[in-house]
């Protein structure tokens, strides 16, 4: 999407025979119904929800994992319900924390690779500047502190990738770009909070990303460069500018809507209450995963009204 992205497209032509069996969890989700498409030229994906794995049984995960042998292990699966995690703390940990430290105890059995998909929550948001790898972790929310001890967990192994990533969305799930979709259609007016900071990021770069590391592991023997990686868009917006400009491109594209950006007023987080405490900084720095792997990516505008275009086209 745009020529300043280094990962883009992966054509049907450059898919390969079947060399490696990838495990991959979440494949309902946004990023592992993204990923599960992707991964496919790399050779045979297992990919599964919470019918074929059931996460929340560290039992059953050991028994899978004996059953499949997977090469590599992609944990895309979480509980994502940031409110709902509030009061379901014990479901939460469960898939955010128990579940990855049992894949990554599979992962250390076998000697395979673990790439881990985690979030800017595990951030307080205090920050004035973009987040490094580097930065001291601290949850604010019980969603937050889950996926940071999930981390934990994952990082007690050489062989990891975590990547840590914000604002996701795409054409499948539920996201907020979806949600605004559905709102101005509707809505005559729509209130948005605009004193938090971040960076919408796609699943197809997400995706995209992963495929490069996957590919890099496998085609470098000497693969050394694991550890914790940021992945996300160019440029950072708030949810009020995010909202005023899908809703502003969608007009553009000839979509009728019930209001226009101008009838989105600005509030802040204050006026807005939620169950879970929301980062106030969710910018991610994205500039060493960019020199390890030598990539470069597009702006999460140019990402964003490519996503409306197919949305509009399918409705």
């Amino acid at each position: 999407m745009g020529q300043s992205s280094g990962v883009r497209r992966i054509p049907t032509l450059a898919r390969k025979a079947v060399f490696m069996k990838i495990l991959l969890t979440g494949k309902d989700g946004q990023v592992g119904f993204a990923l599960h498409k992707r991964l496919a030229f790399l050779g045979e994906v297992i990919a599964t929800d919470r019918n074929e794995l059931n996460l929340e049984s560290s039992d059953a995960i050991r028994r899978f994992f004996e059953k499949i042998k997977p090469d590599i292990i992609i944990n895309a699966a979480a509980y994502s319900d940031v409110d709902k995690a509030e009061s379901e703390p014990e479901l939460a940990h469960k898939i955010n924390t128990e579940a990855p430290m049992v894949l990554a105890e599979k992962a250390s059995k076998f000697n395979i690779p673990i790439i881990h998909f985690s979030t800017d929550y595990v951030f307080d948001g205090l920050k004035n500047e973009p987040y490094l790898e580097t930065d001291q972790p601290n949850p604010q929310s019980l969603y937050g502190q889950t996926k940071c001890k999930g981390e934990e967990a994952v990082r007690q192994y050489k062989k990891h990738i975590i990547l840590r990533t914000s604002w996701v969305f795409g054409s499948h799930g539920q996201n907020f770009l979806k949600t605004i979709l559905k709102l101005i259609q509707k809505k005559t007016s729509l209130n948005m909070v605009s004193d938090q900071k971040g960076t919408p990021t796609s699943v197809d770069l997400l995706a995209d990303v992963t495929y490069t590391i996957v590919k890099t592991i496998l085609n470098k023997a000497s693969f050394e460069d694991f550890g914790i990686y940021h992945v996300a868009l160019g440029g950072e917006t708030n949810w009020y500018q995010y909202a005023c400009f899908i809703t502003d491109e969608v007009i553009r594209l000839g979509l009728k809507t019930t209001m226009a950006s101008k009838d989105i007023k600005s509030i802040s987080t204050d006026e807005y209450l939620t169950a879970a405490k929301r980062p106030m900084n969710s910018r991610l720095n994205t500039t060493k995963i960019k020199k390890t792997f030598m990539l470069e990516f597009p702006s999460w505008e140019m990402e964003v009204a490519a996503i409306l275009k197919i949305a509009l086209i399918n409705n």
